[in-house]
């Protein structure tokens, strides 16, 4: 496999995993929670939700071919109104992850270095690309975040637990391949 087909295999990978890790932690949550505002500052779990699916919609429809800032996103609204619904929350949820994971497999190795356009600013494929992976990331971590800290004590872990890293590590080296796609399987 060449280095651009192992670019985007490994990229689509880091967004299904950075999905699923949101998704992970969502779910230990009541729904009357995905709304909580931990102070005046914060926004809740839904709204960067909300934010999120706004983003992957406008950056990822007809991304080779129009401005990844649509003229019909509204950003700031995305961090307004809650959606109605835990269920309405989700379709978005579902909805830009689609769009982001639809265009993303159809992306050639030839497509990486054509330029693309945000807000007006160039970008390479790659560049682009690498943009959306650490805003989404930074948005995951603070969904994780917030999730854990409304769970507190009943917090389940998503990763190796406090504590566990030595033993995690020292099954890891005897070949007990048992961590995967970003979660240690204990044994049933």
């Amino acid at each position: 496999m060449e280095f651009a087909e192992h670019y985007l295999k490994t990229v689509i990978e880091v967004f299904r995993s950075q999905k699923r890790l949101a998704e992970r932690a969502m779910a230990q949550l009541s729904p009357d929670k995905l709304h909580l505002l931990i102070d005046d500052e914060a926004n809740s779990i839904s709204l960067i939700v909300k934010h999120l699916a706004g983003n992957m919609r406008s950056r990822w429809r007809d991304f080779l071919t129009t401005d990844g800032e649509k003229p019909d996103r509204n950003r700031d609204s995305e961090f307004e109104a809650e959606f109605a619904s835990p269920e309405a929350m989700m379709t978005s949820w579902e909805e830009g992850w689609s769009i982001l994971l639809t265009t993303l497999t159809s992306l050639t190795a030839a497509d990486l270095a054509k330029p693309v356009y945000i807000r007006g600013e160039a970008h390479s494929v790659i560049e682009a690309i690498e943009r959306q992976v650490s805003h989404y990331a930074y948005h995951v971590g603070q969904i994780v975040f917030l999730a854990k800290h409304l769970k507190s004590q009943e917090w389940e872990t998503l990763s190796v637990p406090k504590g566990g890293s030595s033993a995690y590590n020292q099954k890891m080296q005897q070949g007990d391949k048992r961590y995967e796609k970003g979660r240690y399987q204990e044994e049933k």
